[in-house]
């Protein structure tokens, strides 16, 4: 069999994981197809070939923006040159806009002609995780309504606030309370206020349907949805798109004072995350904005960006 560097680079060529080899000091020696294919189907801004470039230094740069994911790999990948370690593998998530993401990367190190060099592989696992995220979302599910709940909410909002962060995009929350929703209740009994949960909640998944952004319901007759990489206009005029949505609906609450059928106060607000700030900025901002859609008269949004 033909054991030439042509031979050698093709059949490296012909996998799937994405491969490079580094040297001691960070340095990629070389990038096979795949690697090279998935930078430039997502927005790397290296042309003209990935030998030369520093993958320590990407990764330092990540972790400066507070990006754990990077910080996680460039200590692990350090661990190996120095020998520390044999070996390192590390999951982590690659979401893009649109599509879910996630890859294992391991290190390994070989020594050519006196000379240290260390492999790194990323390996596809989305298939696993997506199996394994079905299984656990069953935790995450509000009883009633089928979409997310509290919990999960609070999961999500993390994982996208650092994301956001470390692409410096905005990020986007609403919060929506059912007008008059406990004299609904009581005049149309609670099996009517739970098929109106229901309705809602079935309207909200329409306006969530990246992975970027999700909709729970926050407590009782409160909801929230969150739009990661969202400029507030867009999100107020997805906002005022679902009050009409629930107008619509055309439920009936004859004991509310401003409508004949249900109706929602929404308040949404915008931030772009930072290493100083916290998701409480940006849930508290929206709370703020909700109060004020409510004592302006309820049945509309207000907005704010923090």
């Amino acid at each position: 069999m033909d054991k030439s560097y042509g031979f050698l680079s093709q059949v490296l060529d012909a996998i799937t994981d994405h491969i490079v080899v580094i040297d001691g000091s960070g340095e990629i020696q070389y990038a096979n197809r795949s690697w090279t294919v998935f930078g430039r189907d997502n927005g790397s801004t290296i042309k003209d070939g990935w030998r030369g470039e520093n993958y320590l230094d990407e990764c330092d740069k990540a972790s400066a923006m507070g990006d754990l994911f990077g910080l996680e790999a460039g200590t692990g990948i350090r661990g190996v040159i120095e020998k520390r370690q044999a070996v390192f593998y590390f999951e982590y998530p690659c979401h893009s806009s649109d599509q879910k993401r996630w890859f294992m990367m391991s290190v390994s190190p070989f020594c050519l002609e006196g000379h240290d060099y260390f492999v790194l592989s990323h390996k596809d696992i989305t298939e696993r995780k997506l199996a394994e995220e079905q299984v656990a979302n069953l935790a995450r599910i509000d009883g009633l309504t089928g979409i997310a709940n509290r919990r999960a909410f609070d999961e999500f909002l993390d994982k996208e606030w650092r994301r956001c962060c470390r692409l410096q995009k905005p990020i986007s929350l609403a919060i929506l309370d059912l007008d008059y929703f406990k004299l609904l209740n009581d005049t149309a009994g609670h099996q009517a206020g739970d098929d109106c949960l229901i309705q809602v909640a079935g309207l909200l998944k329409a306006f969530a349907s990246r992975p970027s952004d999700i909709c729970a319901r926050y407590g009782g007759e409160e909801f929230v949805l969150a739009w990661g990489d969202t400029t507030l206009e867009q999100a107020k005029h997805m906002s005022l798109r679902l009050l009409n949505s629930i107008a619509n609906l055309r439920i009936e609450n004859c004991s509310s004072p401003i409508a004949k059928y249900l109706t929602g106060s929404i308040g949404v607000a915008e931030i772009v995350p930072s290493r100083g700030s916290v998701e409480g900025e940006l849930i508290s901002k929206a709370d703020r904005m909700l109060y004020q859609a409510k004592k302006a008269g309820r049945n509309r949004v207000e907005s704010e960006i923090c």
